[in-house]
């Protein structure tokens, strides 16, 4: 469990953070919004490590040493609760079970009681309801932080009712230099990673720490070169080729995502300085001048569709085909 200064960026936050610690002027509810990998998570359990800790630093840090902090990073600590779920929504059972009817019990052994809220844009409207109740009179030494990649997903009631901090992407400098200073990737490694995450930590790190990764992109890229002369039979090699890695399939997608907008970028502005796929100047200038503005904008678009699909489940070779057959046409 990371400490503030752990946190790469985010100095805004951090210091809003800190200083209310500091200042004992702590919001009783945070809505802590990002997209899956901006270190959403990482902020909260650093708030939470630090509110709790017994020796915090000047700066207002945890000290990482006390038994406060230990039991944090061990996810042992009896004032820090994660809710969860077994289902793809969090119920209003789920909210009165965990929270709810646990929230009157004063903490075991801290100043605090800290709940954190995980995927909290997954509650249902039910569920956030509940929660509001308690949002609006919560005991004096409850702490309730949840964490969203879409804070319009919250009832507006919630959002008036808790600070919101956004996290914000990262500069690729950032990142470079943390994977290289920190990870110890290689820099060229660490340059690619960089530009694909488009300021995004955790998919940097995801992809930079990926023995497949340089696989992964060869694929991509054969398939976008070679889509518009694929006949039927290379269309479902193709798709048995991503079907052996559906779990990374988020991944292809968006090095996809991020091909078409370069193709979109260079068609609008002819400078190559401007491509993350740098080295596939040719490929991209071609793509450019075949294809109008709505053919590519139609691409992007079922690319986005066929993520959609599949966090829903709809069947993954029947949603990559339709996806390829849109690129084709």
């Amino acid at each position: 469990m990371a400490n503030f200064n752990d946190i790469i960026g985010q100095e805004n936050i951090k210091k809003h953070l800190q200083t209310a610690i500091k200042l004992g002027n702590l919001s009783h509810a945070y809505i802590i919004n990002g997209e899956d990998g901006s270190g959403r998570q990482t902020l909260a359990s650093a708030l939470a490590k630090t509110l709790q800790c017994e020796n915090r630093t000047s700066d207002g840090d945890a000290c990482g040493i006390c038994k406060s902090c230990k039991q944090a990073e061990s996810h042992n600590h009896p004032d820090i609760i994660y809710i969860t779920h077994d289902k793809s929504s969090i119920s209003v059972n789920d909210i009165r079970e965990q929270l709810n009817n646990d929230i009157s019990i004063k903490p075991y052994s801290s100043e605090y009681k800290i709940y954190i809220i995980p995927d909290a844009n997954k509650m249902t409207e039910q569920a956030q309801n509940a929660l509001l109740k308690t949002i609006e009179e919560p005991p004096a030494y409850a702490v309730i932080i949840l964490l969203t990649e879409n804070v319009d997903s919250l009832l507006p009631t919630i959002q008036s009712r808790c600070v919101t901090l956004t996290m914000n992407p990262l500069d690729k400098d950032e990142i470079c230099n943390y994977l290289v200073n920190k990870l110890q990737m290689e820099d060229s490694q660490a340059q690619i990673a960089a530009n694909y995450c488009q300021g995004n930590i955790g998919k940097a790190i995801r992809f930079a720490s990926s023995s497949d990764f340089i696989e992964m992109k060869n694929q991509v890229l054969k398939l976008l070169k070679n889509v518009d002369s694929m006949d039927v039979p290379s269309i479902m090699d193709t798709i048995k080729e991503f079907a052996n890695h559906k779990n990374d399939i988020n991944d292809y997608l968006d090095l996809m995502l991020l091909w078409y907008r370069d193709v979109l970028m260079f068609k609008v502005t002819k400078d190559a300085n401007l491509l993350l796929y740098s080295d596939e100047y040719s490929a991209i200038s071609e793509q450019a001048t075949k294809r109008n503005y709505e053919d590519i904008e139609n691409i992007i678009a079922a690319i986005d569709k066929a993520k959609v699909r599949l966090k829903a489940n709809v069947n993954f070779d029947v949603t990559i085909e339709l996806m390829i057959l849109t690129m084709k046409d």
